[in-house]
């Protein structure tokens, strides 16, 4: 059995012909990423002796400064543990998983601040292979909507189907990005609600500006009488959907409830689609009292207890880091 060849690609022209049903491994996202700032994408490929294509895994860097609090880094970003084919000449997803891994690792190493994997397939994938490597894991929670078995007004409260009618009724909607005007909007409120929050990352506007064109995803403003007050991003990738990125303005207009109107609409619209699951990212850290997730969980997702893999740069922090993290 012939070894693999594992190799890391950085520019477009170079990709073989991939399986880019996976929009986050996708040639498409690795094209949207080399066109945004503070961005550069590795797509790792591994390929049997005769070139075809057993898995790939695509991680981002991304360049991140603040002046306050002040900071300048760069940082690895893999959602989910890549695409593997069908055939594998005898080598398990995890074997594969594996040597991803290292060349990315090797690639990286010093140069990134720290790699995160995170939204992989299920909680003990790639357990043995990480650890190896000198990640650790943190411990994180997930959510996602059924929309196939129930329609979403059969998975709500009839609390929030109240806020929602009566928010309806006052003249909130929530519609489409549809001209540069709202783009700007979109993105105005967007900076604005995660200015104070250092770990979220928004990338430059023009991520989001070719997410739309393409048609990977949409952009949608939640606005009361002409003044927007919630926003959010929504991802297609396999027949589901992910509610990536939102912001409101739950505190100017807390009596009609930006928050659950932005966030219903995105759930209503993946249903009216035919889109078999939302996906909730970034719900967070499962501590006992967490504000965001229990407002999520509202909606009728399930929860599912998973890990958020990390590795640093610095030995001893990392050291540490996995001591602090252990389980």
């Amino acid at each position: 059995m012939n070894e693999p060849i594992v190799r890391i690609v950085t520019t477009p022209k170079d990709l073989p012909a991939l399986n880019n049903q996976n929009f986050f491994h996708s040639r498409q996202l690795f094209e949207i990423a080399k066109q945004t700032p503070r961005q550069r994408p590795y797509m790792v490929v591994v390929e049997s002796a005769d070139g075809r294509v057993m898995a790939h895994m695509l991680g981002i860097v991304r360049y991140r400064s603040s002046w306050f609090p002040p900071y300048i880094y760069m940082h690895c970003r893999v959602l989910g543990e890549g695409v593997y084919s069908y055939s594998h000449d005898g080598y398990a997803d995890s074997q594969l998983f594996g040597m991803m891994l290292d060349a990315l690792r090797s690639k990286l190493n010093n140069r990134v601040l720290y790699i995160e994997i995170s939204n992989l397939s299920h909680k003990m994938f790639g357990y043995r292979e990480l650890k190896q490597r000198q990640f650790f894991p943190v411990h994180w929670m997930s959510i996602h909507n059924s929309l196939h078995s129930h329609t979403p007004e059969e998975r709500i409260t009839s609390r929030l189907q109240k806020h929602i009618d009566n928010a309806y009724a006052k003249g909130v909607v929530t519609d489409e990005v549809k001209d540069e005007a709202d783009f700007r909007s979109f993105m105005k409120l967007l900076k604005h609600h995660h200015w104070l929050k250092p770990r979220r990352y928004i990338p430059d506007e023009k991520f989001f500006l070719h997410i739309q064109q393409k048609q990977h995803g949409r952009l949608y403003l939640t606005r009361y009488h002409e003044h927007v007050i919630g926003c959010s991003a929504v991802a297609y990738s396999n027949q589901n959907a992910y509610l990536w990125y939102t912001a409101f303005r739950r505190k100017s207009y807390a009596m009609l409830h930006p928050d659950e109107l932005t966030v219903w609409h995105a759930i209503k619209d993946a249903h009216s689609r035919g889109y078999q699951h939302i996906f909730f990212l970034d719900v967070g850290l499962p501590f006992s009292r967490n504000p965001f997730r229990e407002f999520i969980l509202r909606f009728g997702g399930k929860p599912v207890s998973t890990y958020r893999w990390f590795r640093c740069s610095i030995r001893w922090i990392n050291a540490v880091l996995s001591w602090i993290y252990r389980d």
